[in-house]
């Protein structure tokens, strides 16, 4: 028989409506309760670790959650099942993979309709999320999120609809594979999968997104902050407006490092265009480009590199790196 940790954090999957219609936290989580789930030689173990709307979700409490998963490993537990909010879901699942070693099935998982609305989402989310949990074949694969049959990585998947109970994609590879009547299957496999230990998470990594007509303002007030780090969601393959060239490099002369991104829903940055603000000027700069990844999820990762004390041409192969 399996032993499956689930750790509830709070978000929609342990809400409900209100009187007045307003989606609110319960006092006791209602998949403590959770009756009918119709599990195969699994003993199911509930920890309501956090109660927390995942806006409230920081680094802290992704470390948090990081340790208890690392404590019920060296239990001996079989696998985890996080329940956690939609908002920063992706977030947390990332920062889950980039820190833990890849020895059991970790997966995320999460609701769009609270618990007492028609349609309600959160008990089948949270069934299949302990299927794959207690699946073989979910081994290996880094940390997984699992949402309306669909199995992710948590490395590219993304919430992508504001109120769809199929919000969860990924944009590039598609679904690892999917849950069907109890049968998990899988089509795809990771490729990659490193960890980085820490025991502590800075504060300080800034997300600024590129707009049209642009200037250095932004990146003027960031640098009064004393970041620790800046990520930039740029326009298209990697590209800013010339106006927010001169701010951007007092950043990096300062010696604060700047991680680019794309911000397209789809595809991922490289230093392909010459003009002033593009790509290939950025790079020159010392601008890292970091493939494959959204901004919230790169910010994670520099958050993450920066608090195990990675700096120059580590740091920037770390983040560089799309396997890493």
């Amino acid at each position: 028989m399996k032993k499956i940790l689930a750790i509830n954090t709070g978000g929609t999957i342990s809400m409900s409506l209100n009187d007045e219609g307003g989606v609110v936290q319960n006092e006791q989580n209602p998949l403590d309760n959770a009756a009918g789930l119709g599990l195969q030689d699994i003993e199911l173990i509930n920890d309501d670790l956090l109660n927390l709307p995942s806006p409230q979700m920081t680094p802290d409490t992704m470390l948090k959650i990081k340790d208890r998963i690392q404590q019920a490993i060296a239990e001996g537990i079989d696998g985890v099942v996080v329940t956690h909010g939609t908002d920063t879901l992706e977030e947390t699942a990332y920062f889950l993979d980039l820190t833990l070693p890849n020895t059991i099935p970790v997966v995320v998982t999460g609701a769009m309709r609270s618990s007492n609305e028609i349609g309600a989402d959160g008990l089948f989310n949270f069934k299949c999320a302990i299927e794959v949990a207690a699946s073989d074949s979910a081994r290996d694969k880094g940390v997984l999120v699992v949402f309306n049959t669909g199995i992710y990585s948590a490395r590219y998947v993304t919430k992508t609809h504001t109120t769809s109970v199929d919000t969860f994609k990924d944009p590039i590879y598609g679904t690892l594979g999917t849950v069907d009547h109890d049968q998990v299957i899988f089509a795809q496999q990771l490729i990659g999968s490193e960890y980085t230990e820490i025991d502590h998470v800075i504060d300080g990594v800034y997300l600024v997104k590129a707009y049209a007509g642009m200037d250095g303002t932004l990146f003027n007030a960031i640098q009064q902050a004393h970041p620790k780090g800046v990520v930039i969601e740029a326009m298209g393959a990697g590209n800013l407006p010339k106006a927010t060239l001169p701010a951007v490099k007092r950043l990096l002369d300062a010696g604060i490092p700047v991680v680019l991104v794309s911000r397209c829903f789809s595809g991922y940055a490289q230093p392909i265009y010459a003009y002033p603000g593009g790509g290939i000027e950025l790079q020159s700069l010392g601008i890292v480009f970091c493939e494959q990844l959204n901004g919230p999820k790169a910010r994670i990762k520099l958050t993450v590199g920066l608090s195990c004390g990675k700096s120059g041409p580590a740091l920037q192969e770390y983040m560089s790196n799309a396997l890493s």
